[in-house]
C-alpha cells in the first residue's frame, strides 16, 4: 500500500475542492459556461497525454497517442450509434478495443531498438485516418455525426448518472465526467508507477540489457505498457467524440500526436503529473499567444526552446531545484 505524506495529503485536498468546488463555482458565477467545455478538453487530453508519458517511461517514444484517440472516438460512435449501445459502456470497450490494437501492433515492433518504434508511431496516425476514410463503416470523410449524448444510468430505481440530454447545461456535466476520469488515470499511473511493475520499468530505462539478464521479461512488460497507454488513449477520443457529438477522420491528426508527446516533454519526464501540468500550460499558453498574429508560432517555437533547454526536466524540476534537488 502506497503511503501519502501531510503534504501530499494536503495538495490532492486542494485539488479536489479546487477541481470539483471552487472552479465550478467561479464559472457559473461569471456566466461564462463555454469555459467548462475548455477545461473538459485540457481534461481529455492530460488522459491521453499520461498514455504517452507511460511509454516515455519504459525508454519509449510514442508518436502515435492520436491514432489511439481516433480509434477510440470511431468505436464508441459506432457502438452508440449503429449497435445502440449505451455510451457508458462503450466507453470503457473503446478503450479496450484500443488496447488490443496497440498489442497487435506491439507484437513486432516493439521488439525493434527505440528510434524504429518512435518512426512507426509517428505514422500511426496518418494510417488510422486513411483507414477512416476507406471503411464504409466509418462513413468516409463524411464521418459519423448525430451521436446522442450520453444517457442516463439508473441502478435499482435510483439515477445515478442523469440523462444529459435533459440536463439544462451538459457541458458542466462533461466537465464532471472528465475531471472524475482524469483523477482516476493519474491514480491509476501513479499506482503503476510504485509498484512492482513500476520498479521493472525502471529498471528497462536504465538498462534493457540488464533487467533482461536478470530475468525481466521486457518484451511483455512493453506490450503491457503499450496497451495500457493506448487505452488511456482511447478513453480520451471517446469522451471526445461524445462531446463533440461527432467524429471524423480529421478528428485527432499527427499534429495532435506531437502535442500529446510535448505535455509530457513540458511538464517534466520525471514526474508522474508532468503531464497533467504540461497540458494545462499547453493549451492556455498556446491561446494567450494568439494576440501575436502572424508570430505566434514563432513565439510559441522560441518559448518551447528555451524551456527545454533550461529546463530539460519540465517544470516541475523548478520544484526539485527549490528543494536543493530532492524530489
Amino acid at each position: 500500500m502506497i503511503k501519502l505524506s501531510m503534504f501530499q495529503w494536503v495538495g490532492l485536498a486542494i485539488f479536489f475542492l479546487g477541481v470539483f468546488v471552487i472552479v465550478p463555482m467561479m464559472i457559473v458565477s461569471t456566466g461564462r459556461t463555454d469555459l467548462f467545455f475548455t477545461l473538459t478538453s485540457v481534461g481529455l487530453l492530460a488522459i491521453a497525454s499520461a498514455g504517452v508519458w507511460l511509454t516515455f517511461y519504459i525508454g519509449r517514444i510514442n508518436i502515435g497517442q492520436g491514432a489511439f484517440a481516433l480509434l477510440g472516438a470511431y468505436v464508441s460512435a459506432i457502438l452508440v450509434t449503429k449497435a445502440g449501445m449505451s455510451f457508458w459502456l462503450s466507453l470503457p470497450l473503446a478503450g479496450l478495443f484500443a488496447a488490443f490494437v496497440a498489442v497487435l501492433i506491439g507484437l513486432p515492433i516493439l521488439r525493434l531498438r527505440g528510434v524504429y518504434f518512435a518512426m512507426i508511431t509517428l505514422v500511426l496516425t496518418q494510417v488510422f485516418t486513411l483507414t477512416a476514410l476507406a471503411l464504409p463503416i466509418t462513413n468516409g470523410a463524411k464521418g459519423i455525426t448525430s451521436i446522442p449524448l450520453p444517457g442516463a444510468v439508473s441502478i435499482f430505481g435510483l439515477t445515478l448518472i442523469p440523462d444529459f440530454a435533459t440536463l439544462e447545461n451538459p457541458r458542466q456535466a462533461f466537465y464532471f465526467t472528465t475531471a472524475i476520469l482524469m483523477v482516476l488515470t493519474y491514480a491509476a499511473l501513479y499506482r503503476i508507477v510504485n509498484s512492482r511493475l513500476g520498479h521493472l520499468c525502471r529498471s528497462m530505462q536504465q538498462n534493457e540489457e540488464l533487467a533482461s539478464s536478470i530475468g525481466v521479461n521486457i518484451s511483455y512488460i512493453r506490450i503491457l505498457i503499450f496497451a495500457i497507454s493506448s487505452f488511456f488513449g482511447g478513453i480520451g477520443g471517446a469522451m471526445f467524440g461524445s462531446i463533440a457529438q461527432s467524429v471524423y477522420p480529421s478528428s485527432f491528426q499527427v499534429a495532435d500526436s506531437v502535442n500529446f508527446m510535448l505535455n509530457c516533454f513540458l511538464g517534466g519526464l520525471g514526474y508522474v503529473f508532468g503531464p497533467m501540468l504540461g497540458t494545462l500550460v499547453l493549451y492556455f499558453g498556446w491561446d494567450l499567444l494568439f494576440e501575436l498574429g502572424k508570430y505566434q508560432m514563432l513565439v510559441y517555437s522560441s518559448l518551447l526552446i528555451i524551456l527545454m533547454l533550461f529546463l530539460p526536466n519540465g517544470l516541475l524540476s523548478l520544484r526539485m531545484r527549490k528543494s536543493g534537488g530532492q524530489k
